[in-house]
């Protein structure tokens, strides 16, 4: 279990710490559901809702997923608050064209969600590459997203070893997962 003083950083006095708002304080976004405590079914819907939100590569219908003051890791950029996530994912959709993901549940409990996670896109210059990664999830009474944990890594490959080939947009309900695609 993590602390939530521990975002700061360690030589930060103690009035710095209590200065900074705790993530999902602010209720002034409509809630989210399903809410938590997630069971098993709520946990997948809301991991399909977000690979569904993801694939739109639309960063304000994103954002509405996550509380105004939620705080990423996502590599090893730091993101806080609605107006930095837009930006972030306005960067990224920018840079990563073609972008198709698939999410996985992988463990939750109460208001946290653990995903695995991958997804291919290219550059400017017909680069393909696939993405794997976790991400570490705790959501507010209201269903929205308050903290994300993202952990990424890439692997370049060639077109022709591309494994998400749905148009645009949601997956297909009846696209293979990361686990029948041996990923």
């Amino acid at each position: 279990m993590f602390n939530r003083t521990e975002w700061t950083a360690s030589n930060d006095t103690a009035e710095r710490k209590e200065s900074i708002p705790r993530p999902g304080t602010y209720r002034n976004m409509t809630p989210r559901l399903p809410l938590p405590p997630f069971t098993l079914e709520t946990a997948i819907e809301k991991v399909r809702l977000a690979e569904d939100g993801w694939n739109s590569r639309n960063p304000n219908l994103v954002a509405q997923a996550y509380s105004s003051d939620s705080r990423w890791r996502n590599r090893a950029e730091f993101i806080t608050g609605t107006d930095e996530i837009v930006a972030f994912l306005t960067r990224k959709w920018s840079r990563e064209l073609e972008y198709r993901l698939i999410k996985e549940l992988w463990a939750y409990d109460g208001r946290r969600i653990a995903v695995r996670f991958a997804y291919e896109c290219h550059d400017d210059s017909g680069n393909w590459m696939r993405s794997y990664g976790n991400e570490n999830w705790e959501f507010n009474d209201d269903g929205l997203m308050i903290w994300r944990f993202a952990s990424i890594n890439d692997l370049p490959i060639e077109e022709s070893e591309r494994k998400y080939r749905w148009p645009l947009g949601r997956r297909p309900d009846d696209h293979l997962g990361l686990t029948e695609l041996g990923l």
